[in-house]
Parts: C-alpha cells; structure tokens; sequence
C-alpha cells in the first residue's frame, strides 16, 4: 500500500475478514456489486459495517473528528440560530437529528435549549445503528437534566407522519453509499466491485443503467461541458428519491445540512479526474476502499448543487448557502465563544476554546472544506439572522 497507517489488532482483522467472507459469497452468488452496495455493506451491514459495530468511530480515540467532538460552540450556534424556528412553530414544534454519531451535539444542543428557555417538544435522533444508539443513550441520560431527556426519542425510520420543526445533518450526505461513474469513448459506464482470479476483491466498469446515466447527462448539461474519457467520479441518483423520505413529512419548518463538499462546477473540476472518494482509518485518509472492509469510513465529497435540487424537488426552498464559517459567524459564534471563555475554569480551557474556533473556522480546517445549506418549507417568513443571510451564497449554485 502507498499509504501508512497503524496495522489492526487481531480482533479487528478478524472483524473485517468476516465482512470480506460475506461480500465474496455475496458477489460469488450473484455476481459483482455496484459500488454503492459494497460502499452499504462496508457501512452498515448489520453487526459488520463500519457504522454498525460496537468500536469508537467519533473523536482522537476514532479515525475522524467531526465538528460536535472539539467542543459545544458548534451545537450552541446550531441552537441558537435554529430555536426562534422552534419558538415561531409553536409547542407543537420537533428536533429532528439525523445519525447522531456519539451523541455530542445532542449533549450540547439540548443544554443550550434548554438555557434559552426553547426545549423542542421531542428531539428525535434518527440512528440506524443499534450500537451508536445504546452509546447515545448511556450518554445523554448521563449528561442531561431528566425533562431534557425526557424530550429524547430514538427513530429507526423518519416520521411518517406530518410534522413541523429543525431537521439537522451534520456529515450526512457524505456517507451516503455513493454511485461511482467513468467515461469511455462519450459512454457512461459504472464502477463495480468483483472479484478476481483469486478470489480478490477488485473494480470494474460495466454500463450504466438509464438512472445512472440520465444522472451523469444531468450534470453534464448543467456544467455546460462533457466529460472526457477516463473521468471518473462520483453521483448520488437517488438523491432526491431520499430526501423526499427523510423530509417528506416535515410540514413546516426549516432543514439545516453542514457537510463537506463543492457546489457542482467545482466538484467536476477537470483536475478532479478521479472523484472525491476517501477512506478513513485512525485519522489517516488513503484512497483505497477495498482495504481492510468494515474498519474503514469511506466518503464522498457532496454536490451541494444536487443537493439544492433534491430539496427543490421535495418542495423546499433553499433560504441559504455559505462557508461552514460564515455559518457559525452568522449564528453567535463570538458570542458563544465569548460566554464560554468568560465561563472557562482555567488557561487550559480557555486554550482549547481557542483552538476549537481555529479547527472551525480556518479555511484551511473545517471552515472553508464545510459548507451549510439551509431549506424552509410552510413558513412565511423565515427567522435567520441578517449576519447570516448576508453572508449567503446562493447563487454560486
């Protein structure tokens, strides 16, 4: 391999090779898989995917930090940008978080509800994963005053049911399993996962069905120019088909996603000849997702084009787009930071405060790499701050 990182325990290996024996049989019984459903099994095969078994995954003792594991100002700026929506709906007002990974920003989130006087009348999670949903649980009941958790409910399915309130995602998007496309001589074709000679995991390419390549003209249409042979990268088709689930039933309210990623002119940049697709093992990134299945996180970057037109499409309206930074200006920032630091026992934790607004602010950390996307649906006016609608970037969609 042309990337280093530390070498699996035993248990971990063997982890991952009972991931390996099931996708060969899979494939070995009915033939090689698109890569989204390699990239599904990986992820969240139950008692097997990454997301699905029981190691730490969010934090320095994972392989990836996210946002809500440097500290609260994130989640506070999320509540406080986000309960005068709540306070505008009226009691009958819910928090929707989808995945919600350790269960930090929750933490975080219902504290700084709860000081503002704005508990939601449910904050649900939506976890898919048994394990991360036993370890939100121990930590919320934990951490939170008892009518706090008291408004906690764990969903394996979004609402059916109509409703009105904040969904919330934060690195979402990117773990959709993705559909991974090349280009030979003007054709669309899509990657698959196979196995060789030796039983051997390995990529190939066949021709896309009318989804995937109606997808890719899509794209190729709206950048105006077509891709050159031997491009490759990635497309979420069933985009909009998701959404439309997970949001379908929000009534009223307002949708918040933060992830990394590019609006789509810059996502299928020339350079980017080969995606943006990414493992994830102890904090090193390689590019290799067949390596070691079911321990690694893999990724890709979001389209936030896309993702406007699939809000679109289940009858939202986008009410802003800008810089994970100037979201997080936009919505208290120095004012949470102020509090905290004025609140901070010591030197020391007043230093950490410091450096989690550098990792979540600096362009070359979180600040410029993660981008926000807000929608609103069935309200007549939408209570964002000016800082932020001033700083929005819509049209750059």
């Amino acid at each position: 391999m042309s990337f280093q990182f530390p070498e699996p325990g035993a248990d971990e290996r063997a982890h991952s090779d009972r991931l390996l024996a099931r996708l060969r049989e899979e494939i070995a019984a009915h033939g090689a898989m698109p890569f989204s459903q390699y990239m599904e099994r990986c992820l969240y095969a139950p008692g097997l995917g990454y997301y699905s078994a029981g190691t730490t995954k969010f934090g320095e003792a994972g392989d990836f930090v996210t946002a809500p594991e440097l500290g609260e100002l994130f989640a506070r700026c999320v509540a406080g940008v986000t309960y005068p929506v709540l306070q505008m709906l009226g009691e009958e007002a819910d928090f929707l978080e989808l995945g919600g990974g350790s269960g930090a920003f929750a933490e975080a989130a219902l504290k700084a509800f709860t000081a503002n006087g704005a508990l939601p009348r449910r904050y649900a999670i939506l976890e898919p994963s048994a394990d991360l949903r036993e370890r939100q649980r121990e930590r919320l009941a934990a951490a939170l005053p008892a009518a706090a958790f008291a408004r906690v409910q764990w969903l394996d399915r979004p609402p059916e049911a109509d409703w009105r309130g904040v969904l919330f995602a934060n690195e979402v998007i990117d773990a959709l399993p993705t559909t991974r496309f090349a280009m030979r001589e003007g054709e669309v074709y899509e990657e698959y996962v196979a196995l060789d000679g030796e039983g051997r995991l390995t990529r190939v390419d066949r021709p896309a069905d009318m989804l995937v390549a109606g997808a890719v003209r899509h794209v190729e249409r709206d950048i105006d120019a077509a891709f050159p042979d031997g491009y490759r990268s990635e497309i979420l088709p069933q985009l909009p088909y998701w959404m439309q689930a997970i949001a379908g039933s929000l009534v009223a309210g307002v949708m918040l996603f933060i992830d990394y990623g590019y609006v789509r002119r810059e996502y299928y940049l020339p350079e980017r000849s080969d995606g943006t697709l990414m493992a994830h093992y102890r904090h090193r990134a390689h590019n290799d997702p067949l390596h070691l299945p079911g321990l690694n996180d893999l990724t890709a970057s979001v389209d936030f084009t896309a993702l406007a037109e699939a809000g679109n499409s289940a009858g939202f309206g986008v009410a802003g787009y800008l810089s994970q930074a100037q979201f997080l200006i936009g919505s208290g920032l120095q004012e949470a930071f102020g509090a905290a630091y004025e609140g901070a026992p010591d030197e020391a934790a007043r230093y950490r405060l410091a450096q989690e607004v550098k990792r979540l602010t600096l362009p070359d950390q979180m600040g410029e790499r993660f981008q926000a996307m807000l929608f609103a649906r069935g309200m007549e006016v939408v209570p964002l701050p000016a800082e932020l609608l001033e700083a929005d970037q819509g049209d750059r969609l």
